[in-house]
């Protein structure tokens, strides 16, 4: 991997050179690993949940199904944001694990043609309320899945293909369009309500954008390097010694927060890692990787006790209750890049947590979202059993 970015600072020096004395659990629960055909028959359950709850126009979710407290949502632009975002999940979710089932092929077209026909006209809400840089970054990831899946057919459609790319390039546009002045992004802007925003950069939507640019670049499609450096360079700004990092930019002068504590940083600390190391930090290492997925495995609890829980951030270390699918989304994904025989551990492990949390219907949640929530919970949990399947044949 070619290194594109140096990395500097006396924080990162402090990472590198403390890196032996980071605290790690001292050992990992002890569970029994559900077999391939369960989580096998687990995913089969969540995708057809999605089927099942797919709107007649192609998309997921809806502004429908509030509660008493609600969060921040200027109408009508931030429920386009969370659908197009949880569209994009559910369609990448579905390709993963159904492109090849005749039973899903109108399903994940209707996906498909929704994100195709309506992301180009997504902006954000408000000056306040930029929730559509979600949709951009998940939309890009949902559109190199139906890149890849194009170019597999044997009769590929050209035109379609050359729409989608199009879009790719357009979704990066508009990173470039709502990046924040210090660099990478965020979803809210209580400053100065710019054109370019001026609220904080937010360390785990600048890794969930540099994930997704990244799996464009693989593809031939390129992002300009300085938006990619600023974003990096956000990151390893929020980054802490310890291995987890600040919530966002803003607490840079309360690094001891709770929330930026590693309990706190649970679910975001696998998305900035994953983030760096793909964009050429080399002293995200393996090492690394299983400090973080250790503590994700035997602090669980730290992010369990806020999944369901109605009011953002009111939990220990606050945690918000949609921390919890999407930490274990973005770990799922560093454990692939770990040495093949050091898989099977983690990939168990993520199971025995996701396995058992399948609601009755087939669906998986953490957070009361209007009628979002059930579709990105079983979206993000799908993709990560997808990573979670043993090599080879049964177990």
């Amino acid at each position: 991997m070619t290194r594109l970015f140096a990395t500097s600072g006396l924080a990162l020096l402090t990472v590198v050179a403390n890196s032996a004395q980071v605290e790690r659990p001292v050992r990992l629960p002890e569970v029994e690993f559900p077999a391939r055909a369960a989580i096998e028959a687990s995913i089969d359950r969540g995708c057809a949940f999605l089927k099942k709850r797919q709107n007649p126009n192609g998309s997921w979710g809806s502004a429908r199904q509030t509660k008493g407290l609600n969060i921040f949502a200027p109408v009508p632009g931030s429920h386009r944001a969370f659908q197009l975002a949880v569209t994009a999940l559910s369609t990448a979710a579905l390709i993963e694990n159904k492109c090849d089932d005749p039973a899903y092929a109108a399903v994940i077209r209707g996906g498909e043609d929704h994100l195709l026909e309506r992301l180009p006209y997504l902006r954000r809400a408000t000056p306040v309320a930029i929730y559509n840089v979600w949709a951009h970054g998940f939309g890009i990831q949902a559109l190199v899945r139906i890149r890849d899946r194009l170019e597999e057919q044997s009769d590929a459609n050209a035109t379609r293909l050359a729409r989608v790319d199009d879009l790719i390039r357009h979704q990066i546009g508009m990173l470039q369009r709502y990046e924040s002045i210090d660099g990478g992004w965020g979803y809210y802007d209580f400053n100065a309500h710019t054109k370019q925003p001026s609220g904080s950069s937010i360390s785990f939507v600048n890794a969930t954008g540099l994930v997704a640019l990244h799996e464009a670049k693989e593809r031939g499609i390129k992002a300009p390097e300085k938006l990619i450096k600023r974003a990096y360079d956000a990151i390893q700004r929020q980054r802490l010694p310890d291995h987890s990092y600040l919530y966002g930019e803003y607490l840079k002068w309360k690094p001891r927060r709770g929330i930026n504590r590693p309990g706190g940083s649970l679910g975001r600390s696998h998305a900035c890692n994953l983030a760096l190391q793909i964009w050429g930090d080399k002293t995200i290492t393996s090492k690394v990787h299983k400090i973080c997925l250790d503590r994700l495995i035997a602090r669980n609890g730290w992010l369990d006790v806020a999944r369901k829980r109605p009011v953002p951030h009111e939990s220990w270390f606050q945690v918000a209750g949609y921390f919890y699918y999407y930490g274990h989304y973005y770990a799922a994904f560093c454990l692939k890049t770990l040495p093949e025989a050091e898989q099977p551990l983690y990939q168990g492990h993520l199971a025995a947590i996701l396995v058992p949390l399948q609601e009755k219907d087939g669906s998986w949640w953490d957070f009361p979202f209007y009628d979002y929530h059930q579709q990105y919970g079983t979206a993000m949990a799908l993709m990560s059993l997808r990573r979670c399947l043993p090599s080879g044949g049964t177990q």
